[in-house]
């Protein structure tokens, strides 16, 4: 696809399309670029909350968890825990990965469980890892893991599409890190227009325009826009994804409208949050689809050019239904 001949105008809130004139490259799956692991230790749900501090912020006792980390991938060790004859412990996947070899002092591991250590760690109770981001909850030791892969305080990864970035941190660094790195389009406001234009709308691959976010009642939201081959049809698709929990994401509505020469498509829908991945909500084609043929429609001429212009609002709901079934993910 020849990139050069891509380019992504936007406008937004009473601004006129002429008035802002940005130059977007596509960015095919295909072509990834790695950034930097990156992480935030900020509180993660907005500036106003802090980390906990007092007794349920406590991390745990250094020698017991000392005790229940394994001397080979440090992780926590879960049942069973084996051992050596001379008493060095170490979780199950390491076992496999050590050769039936003790870590610590060479012997042969055999199969002794350490049951002593699997029933201190039955009696403990520890605070969630994330309690520095703010997550009040303790647990017992055997329910932290399941806890701690659902917490609503653990760090969101990076939401750009078209890379393998490897960022992760709260809402306020991500932003930070999409604008400054990715070097994202930034607004603010609660309406957008932009104009998508492709020189030959014929080669469809999948392949994503750049990221733009938007500011709006104090939250940031992600439009997505891109190209890819549903079953043997070429299509384009905009969705719009929120940067917060699914429970928050619920509370707001966008649409999303293309159209021309008489003929429009209106899409209207919850933003997904951005712990769906950008291909989760894409293969769900929760967002606005536009056939190939009717985005050559739309864009006029000689249908040599693709010319969408995609506007949009988002908007607060009042009473949000929080039992909404989102495709694909019901049962």
């Amino acid at each position: 696809m020849d990139l050069d001949s891509i380019e992504c105008v936007s406008s937004s809130d009473g601004l006129d399309e002429d008035e802002i004139h940005l130059h977007h490259t596509l960015h095919p799956y295909s072509h990834s670029h790695h950034h930097p692991e990156l992480s935030s230790t900020k509180p993660r749900n907005g500036s106003n909350n802090s980390a906990i501090t007092g007794p349920t912020a406590t991390a745990p006792a250094t020698s017991v968890h000392e005790l229940l980390e394994c001397p080979v991938c440090t992780n926590s060790m879960y049942p069973p825990i084996h051992q050596c004859h001379n008493g060095h412990t170490l979780c199950s996947t390491c076992k496999t990965r050590v050769h039936n070899r003790c870590p610590t002092c060479r012997q042969e591991l055999g199969d002794i469980r350490c049951l002593a250590l699997e029933k201190v760690a039955e009696s403990l109770e520890l605070p969630c890892k994330y309690y520095s981001l703010g997550c009040p909850e303790i647990f017992p030791y055997y329910s932290k893991l399941k806890h701690e892969a659902l917490c609503n305080f653990r760090p969101y990864n990076c939401p750009y599409a078209g890379s393998e970035c490897s960022a992760v941190g709260d809402i306020p660094f991500l932003v930070a890190h999409l604008r400054d790195d990715h070097k994202v389009d930034m607004h603010s406001g609660c309406t957008f227009n932009h104009r998508y234009v492709k020189s030959n709308p014929r080669e469809v691959e999948n392949a994503t325009w750049m990221l733009t976010v938007f500011n709006c009642f104090g939250q940031y939201f992600c439009l997505h826009f891109e190209a890819f081959q549903l079953g043997m049809a070429p299509v384009y698709m905009a969705f719009l994804r929120f940067m917060g929990d699914e429970n928050e994401a619920r509370t707001y509505s966008y649409s999303l409208e293309v159209g021309g020469y008489g003929r429009k498509l209106i899409w209207e829908g919850t933003p997904r949050s951005i712990r769906d991945s950008h291909r989760k909500v894409r293969d769900s084609h929760d967002g606005l689809i536009i056939q190939r043929n009717m985005a050559l429609f739309f864009s006029g001429g000689d249908r040599k050019e693709l010319k969408l212009r995609v506007t949009g609002r988002i908007w607060k709901e009042q009473n949000p239904d929080a039992g909404v079934c989102i495709p694909n993910l019901c049962s």
